[in-house]
């Protein structure tokens, strides 16, 4: 894109929209993006601000403070990627010269990091912790969160094809397991797909969740979570979508894919046997998944030192930083997280 000539654009917002609409992004993707956008250039309007194109940086701060009035920290956390995403595309096609929200998005991501009233447990303790789940699907759920960082959609929507697990007798019951091109030669590796949104489909099934990852993530699979994925795939459900989702619930809706929704009612669950979530606390009091990517990063970073490939992981990382860390990352990456990751078993 950044080579092509500069966009002539009298409503760049249209013309965004009618681009998503080339690459595929389906109907009701581009309405939720156009109702979002919209209302950011209304915004504008009222500051005298004549389009996005003319949009500080503290304007978008702004725009963000007032969502936050309005609708829950995760709505808002969506709104602000969606303004980043039509910002970023519209200056590498020419039609803008800068990306305004590119501070306020990387402000939002690093908050998790700057709270210091947030409840800070230790890996002894979330070992304890850890101990007492015996069921085999939550411990392969949480362990999975605790040790690769990501976001509670993105397990959601993680396939048996996105994983590959050097475990002979899980290869052998599932054929679909690491079928991903990308995973070839990459044992015990995860991959994130960072092309699935909500309401589209991705492998033949609609999906509830989207993955918020700029590019493709290979996330090292270590010896205790292997363990626990195998011990999940020996009991797991038939599931009953084809696209053979790897983390399926088997309570009331048997064999269905996991949703973001019945993973946090598990964590809660145990967070609450374990004092660690109370009913009206807020973020600083109780554990939720969103917690367990605060530990993953708090903890990884510290062992590591590195704060780039911690960046890597979680999937917020500059194009030119996951660029240098995926060529690396049989002799980078992998190795700095397995010599490094703690252990909760």
């Amino acid at each position: 894109m950044s080579d092509a000539e500069p966009a002539d654009v009298e409503d760049p917002i249209t013309y965004f929209l009618e681009d998503m609409g080339y690459h595929g992004k389906h109907e009701r993707t581009r309405a939720a993006y156009e109702r979002v956008l919209r209302g950011f250039e209304a915004f504008l309007a009222d500051r005298g601000i004549t389009g996005p194109a003319n949009a500080d940086r503290r304007a978008c701060l702004a725009w963000v403070a007032s969502l936050r009035g309005e609708y829950a920290e995760s709505t808002v956390a969506t709104y602000a990627s969606y303004c980043n995403r039509f910002y970023s595309y519209m200056t590498q096609v020419g039609a803008f010269d800068a990306n305004p929200m590119t501070l306020v998005v990387e402000e939002m991501d690093e908050s998790i990091d700057a709270d210091p009233t947030r409840r800070e447990i230790t890996v002894s303790r979330m070992r304890e912790f850890v101990a007492g789940i015996t069921h085999p699907g939550d411990r392969a759920v949480l362990l999975t969160l605790l040790k690769t960082g990501l976001r509670v959609g993105e397990l959601c929507n993680l396939d048996l094809r996105d994983l590959r697990l050097s475990h002979g007798g899980v290869r052998d019951a599932y054929p679909d397991l690491g079928t991903r091109g990308r995973l070839d030669g990459r044992p015990d590796t995860l991959f994130v797909d960072p092309d699935i949104s909500t309401g589209e489909a991705t492998n033949g099934e609609v999906r509830s969740a989207s993955n918020k990852r700029k590019r493709v993530t290979l996330l090292p699979v270590d010896r205790e979570l292997r363990a626990a994925l195998a011990a999940w795939l020996a009991v797991r459900p038939d599931a009953r979508s084809d696209a053979e989702p790897l983390f399926c619930s088997t309570r009331d809706a048997w064999g269905a894919r996991l949703t973001p929704e019945m993973v946090r009612e598990t964590v809660t669950k145990y967070a609450r046997d374990a004092g660690w979530y109370r009913t009206g606390g807020g973020a600083s009091e109780n554990v939720t998944p969103h917690y367990f990517r605060h530990f993953f990063t708090t903890h990884l970073r510290d062992r590591t030192g590195d704060r780039g490939i911690v960046k890597y992981l979680r999937g917020d990382v500059a194009a030119d930083v996951i660029d240098t860390y995926t060529h690396n990352w049989g002799d980078r990456v992998r190795d700095v997280y397995l010599e490094n990751v703690y252990s909760l078993g």
